[in-house]
């Protein structure tokens, strides 16, 4: 089942000049700031900077849909016609991402909390 799209990441290359605009932008400071990753809570939003999202492929912003079942979900994507990006890995605390695309290219994630 899906949560709907709670968080968007940026692939930034400077975290720095990033985490200025984007802390310009939110009008808060972020919960993390560390130097692989900067992220916000904006009214129920996650809005999050990755220094080395271009790196894993990212090549703009990637909206992730929370699920309760992430491996699932990418299996129900995959045999709709979506393409993997990155398979399913944890990234910290339990919480697994994996990103896909659409038949035009469009990336989107998913993310399931532990």
């Amino acid at each position: 089942m899906s949560k709907g799209i709670q968080t968007i990441i940026y692939p930034v290359t400077d975290i720095a000049a990033a985490k200025a605009v984007y802390s310009g932008l939110a009008g808060v400071e972020p919960y993390a700031d560390e130097p692989y990753y900067v992220g916000y809570k904006v009214a129920g939003q996650d809005i999050g900077l990755d220094p080395n999202g271009h790196k894993s492929g990212m090549t703009g912003p990637v909206a992730y849909w929370h699920v309760d079942d992430i491996k699932a979900s990418v299996e129900a994507a995959l045999d709709a016609g979506a393409e993997t990006v990155t398979d399913v890995k944890d990234v910290g605390g339990g919480r697994l991402i994996a990103t896909l695309k659409d038949a035009d290219g469009n990336q989107f994630g998913l993310l399931q909390d532990a």
